[in-house]
């Protein structure tokens, strides 16, 4: 069974999807699937991945509010 290189080094995927939801250059849809993914991986880091987005007063207030919706979810799952 052969492993993806995400599942061998997921401290560089959670920093690729923060680099992609911060990047103003690339699409607003993109920017969102990337907050989306990074709630899907529901760890502790992903966690307060969302958590600094949300405070980043440079994103869309629209973009920090989904970063915050995500990170309630995670938070009543549990996490």
């Amino acid at each position: 069974m052969s492993e993806s290189l995400e599942d061998l080094n997921p401290i560089g995927e959670l920093k690729k999807l923060s680099d992609i939801a911060v990047d103003m250059q690339l699409d607003k849809k993109m920017r969102k699937q990337a907050i989306t993914q990074l709630a899907q991986m529901d760890t502790h880091e992903s966690l307060l991945i969302l958590l600094h987005l949300a405070a980043n007063d440079k994103l869309p207030t629209d973009e920090r509010e989904l970063s915050v919706k995500k990170a309630r979810e995670m938070i009543k799952k549990g996490r």
